[in-house]
């Protein structure tokens, strides 16, 4: 191991093992500055798809009970690389980039064709899984996401928003739900999005532990019963272990508890699935060795101004340079702009209005298949007052680009980013006091989820005014990294 990855693992360590014994506040916690990741959050729903051959396996299983099992196995299949955002265990964690409101990452992956079976489903024309992901909420914070392939009549639909809590350990809590359609079925599957708890924080090798009990109920009557375990305090129990259970419960009363088919292993690892009748096993996967498949995007100067990688390219270059005040000064112009934007957006009485999703009071799919989970410990959690986020097809089909016109995510129009800059130099303002002014904004923006938005409330007439010198200005990103890296680094896909 390198020295510099046996210091950042020390530094890593150091700084878990003292927020580990606090709660709540972190305000006062220095971080180091390589948690950053070169991604957003708006991007780890791309992980419903990298296996595409695993999502559309069920459009083309005509047995209602195997489809069941395809569907639970493209569901935990698709599990470890929500959770490490693509990267190995052995490389460690990177905090995402926040999404940012209207932020949007689109993309698709190539299918090849499929042999037709001898129920003949299927045809050897290759096809196309596409991806829209947006940021609908910023307070809360709401991802929608939107997954479909076409040719084979497979959909999935679904948004999450999450609560975190720190109480010694990171505890996130999961509020959504996805619905899955086959159009050649008519048939609907809804599925939940599992709590996370993190744990290795003593041990300075954070990781995360899915917690709970859930269950993917299908509209033909099949419920499959999830139970994540991991690996207890005193080292029992397997990590990122879990144990599923398949049952028919339209069955009569006397049979409706007997499961089918079961599956156990690790969700990050290998896992297989048996047969209960005949005890065989039927399928198995290993999440740890089956390749991904990348998604495809367009090439960065193609994209729309509020694509992501477009949105924060500044802030990935400065990254990829390891340049940390460049990354400050690159994020806290995207983060400025959404605030100006926000202002201008309160002043004129407007609301944001999404580009792919809408927001709904109620979702008769949702209500029709979450009684078959009335009798278990309730797999989903939806804060209704925030709504239901639903894929708008008209939109699908129709937006073209520019998404929101001259609108781009920093506020400013070129025309407009010139008079503003004007104005700003004749007022005497100049260039470098702009970015500590917008550099100490950002640490109260990167902090809303903990203490509330910096514009609904007053500053402590005890804050300390921002530091000048470059030291500082790097230490202030270093905390406000870090912060950002345990709200949102083991968010749990939206489907």
């Amino acid at each position: 191991m390198s020295n510099s990855m046996k210091s950042n693992r020390s530094m890593l360590k150091d700084f878990l093992a003292s927020i580990s014994v606090m709660h709540g506040d972190l305000s006062n916690i220095t971080a180091p500055p390589f948690v950053l990741g070169e991604y957003s959050t708006v991007e780890l729903p791309q992980y419903w798809g990298d296996h595409p051959d695993l999502f559309i396996a069920p459009a083309l299983e005509p047995d209602a009970a195997r489809r069941a099992v395809l569907v639970l196995k493209w569901f935990l299949g698709s599990l470890k690389n929500q959770q490490y955002a693509g990267r190995s265990e052995s490389e460690g964690v990177k905090k995402p980039l926040n999404a940012f409101l209207g932020e949007l990452f689109l993309g698709s992956w190539k299918v090849n064709g499929v042999k037709r079976n001898p129920n003949g489903i299927g045809d050897e024309e290759p096809s196309e899984t596409r991806l829209i992901s947006e940021q609908v909420s910023h307070h809360p914070p709401v991802t929608a996401c939107y997954l479909s392939n076409a040719h084979h009549g497979i959909h999935a639909s679904g948004f999450t928003q999450q609560e975190i809590t720190f109480s010694g350990t990171v505890s996130i809590k999961q509020k959504g739900y996805a619905v899955l359609h086959i159009d050649r079925f008519d048939e609907d599957y809804l599925i939940p999005v599992p709590n996370v708890k993190v744990k290795g924080v003593l041990s300075g090798s954070p990781y995360p532990e899915l917690v709970g009990k859930y269950s993917i109920v299908s509209s033909t009557g099949f419920v499959a019963e999830i139970q994540f375990e991991g690996k207890g305090l005193l080292g029992s129990g397997l990590k990122n272990g879990f144990e599923a259970n398949i049952y028919n419960s339209g069955q009569n009363s006397s049979r409706r508890h007997e499961p089918l088919y079961t599956a156990k292993g690790q969700w990050s690892g290998q896992f297989g699935i048996i047969d209960c009748k005949t005890g065989d096993e039927i399928d198995s996967f290993d999440a740890a060795t089956a390749p991904s498949n990348p998604i495809t995007v367009s090439p960065r100067n193609e994209q729309d101004p509020w694509e992501s990688r477009r949105a924060w390219g500044d802030v990935l270059d400065a990254l990829d340079r390891a340049d940390m005040k460049g990354t400050a000064e690159a994020k806290s112009k995207v983060e400025e702009g959404q605030r100006r934007l926000r202002r201008e957006r309160e002043e004129r009485g407007e609301e944001w209005k999404s580009v792919f999703f809408g927001k709904y009071a109620r979702d008769e799919v949702f209500e029709r298949l979450v009684v078959a989970d009335r009798d278990r410990e309730g797999s989903f959690s939806v804060d209704f007052h925030s709504g239901i986020w639903k894929v708008d097809m008209d939109a699908v089909g129709n937006a073209t680009k520019p998404y929101h016109g001259g609108l781009v995510p920093h506020g400013r129009g070129a025309a407009r980013e010139s008079a503003v800059d004007g104005e700003n130099k004749s007022n005497g303002l100049d260039r470098e006091r702009r970015q500590e002014r917008e550099l100490n904004e950002q640490g109260d923006d990167s902090n809303q989820e903990l203490h509330g938005d910096p514009e609904d409330q007053s500053r402590p007439s005890s804050a300390q005014p921002a530091q000048e010198d470059v030291e500082q200005s790097s230490g202030q990103l270093e905390k406000i990294q870090i912060e950002e890296f345990l709200r949102s680094r083991y968010s749990t896909p939206n489907k």
